[in-house]
């Protein structure tokens, strides 16, 4: 059987994150494997993986922010606000030389903080069942909601003209989950009135885990794996379980910490095992999920 714990991937262009699951599952030999948040083949970078047991803690990685490296071009707007789908709209030469990097600037940072965001149509979020995307492609108009995300930080790294005379910016992106970068560039484009989409897309970090501790797509016969107490330990504060303890959560038992604790921590063993992810309930502690599989390695 397989080992237990998260595998972080770099995820090459082209390739679905489903691509990506089943190219591990082949490599690691078993079905349960998980990913905690999808990358379209556009985009390259980090993927995080949980195989057997670890997949019960992507849960806490779904909601967790993430960080991105970005092309945005100006001048161009396109169905599925990427390079991916056919033209709508291109500007004139006159409207592309109006844009001054104070111009950007500015409105880059209507673009950060706490804002109302409407998704791509081409997002995965189902409507009436159906992903956005596979209705766009049956010729299906869709017109998602608008959501509220956090833009941490919207960052112009640099500035250039394509060989067309397009204006392309390299960016990076801290944000909530649920952010859509291809939307951040479709509104920019459209705040400096010359429509915009993404060019090139990469997610260098999901909460602590980076994109430069990442596997290799050619190294899966030699995957580095983050064991389960080391994952949780990124995730949580921790606290170690004597073996009274240990026993009782496994028979679903709460538990009574010996130290001070006011949110949710990984219950490590004696042993350095990940026994449980656990809650604060008055003074006691009680199981969010628990590992009983680290408890016969």
């Amino acid at each position: 059987m397989a080992s237990s714990g998260l595998v972080l991937i770099d995820k090459p262009q082209g390739f679905t994150s489903h691509d990506v699951v089943a190219k591990v599952r082949k490599a690691v030999g078993t079905k349960k494997v998980g990913h905690a948040g999808t990358l379209d083949p556009l985009a390259t970078g980090l993927l995080v993986l949980g195989i057997e047991s670890g997949t019960k803690l992507l849960t806490f990685l779904v909601g967790a922010d993430k960080t991105y490296l970005a092309t945005i071009r100006l001048g161009v707007s396109t169905v599925s606000d990427d390079s991916e789908s056919e033209v709508v709209e291109t500007a004139a030469a006159d409207s592309l030389a109006l844009i001054t990097p104070d111009r950007i600037i500015r409105e880059i940072s209507k673009l950060t903080g706490v804002i109302l965001q409407r998704p791509s149509s081409v997002s995965a979020i189902k409507v009436d069942g159906k992903r956005a995307y596979d209705l766009v492609r049956e010729g299906v108009e869709v017109e998602l909601k608008s959501r509220e995300v956090s833009v941490h930080a919207f960052e112009l790294l640099s500035s250039s003209k394509s060989p067309e005379g397009f204006i392309d910016l390299e960016v990076r992106v801290d944000c909530s989950s649920g952010t859509y970068i291809r939307a951040l560039a479709r509104d920019l484009g459209q705040g400096l009135g010359v429509g915009g989409h993404i060019t090139s897309l990469r997610r260098t970090k999901v909460g602590s885990f980076e994109v430069e501790s990442a596997n290799q797509i050619s190294e899966l016969e030699d995957l580095r794996l983050t064991s389960l107490a080391e994952a949780a330990s990124d995730l949580f504060e921790t606290i170690t379980l004597d073996d009274q303890q240990v026993t009782d959560l496994v028979h679903g038992k709460r538990i009574s910490p010996k130290v001070s604790v006011s949110s949710t921590v990984a219950g490590i063993s004696e042993a350095g095992k990940l026994i449980a992810v656990l809650e604060p309930v008055d003074s006691d502690l009680k199981s969010v999920v628990v590992f009983q599989g680290e408890l016969n390695d």
